[in-house]
């Protein structure tokens, strides 16, 4: 079993700034890529940034600049860094554990940024 559990989300102005924390564990033998997404009521979830095992990371066009994602290094840990945020960015929150095909994710985190 693994379980991904995020932190962090909440209520802000807009202009304002959240951190999201995500954790991995369980049985977990390698470190893996990890991400955030979001989905805003009446949207598909897409993807807001990706940072790979190394540390390597990717970024959707609506955040960069504003946007920040890293890790703790070897461990299964994420974090994603937001400001500047938008009304537009409102949303709930997912963090991604693993590749393509084999993807766990965290229960969500809500995002609300008023204007």
């Amino acid at each position: 079993q693994v379980q991904v559990v995020e932190s962090g989300g909440g209520l802000v102005q807009a202009g304002g700034s959240l951190r999201l924390s995500c954790a991995a564990s369980g049985r977990i033998f390698s470190i893996k890529p990890m991400g955030w997404y979001r989905q805003a009521p009446g949207k598909q979830r897409e993807l807001v940034a990706g940072i790979t095992p190394g540390g390597s990371t990717n970024y959707a066009d609506f955040v960069k600049g504003r946007f920040t994602i890293s890790r703790d290094k070897g461990q299964n840990t994420v974090y994603l860094q937001m400001n500047s945020l938008k009304p537009e960015d409102t949303a709930v929150y997912y963090c991604s554990f693993g590749a393509l095909g084999d993807i766990r994710w965290g229960q969500g985190t809500q995002v609300t940024v008023s204007s």
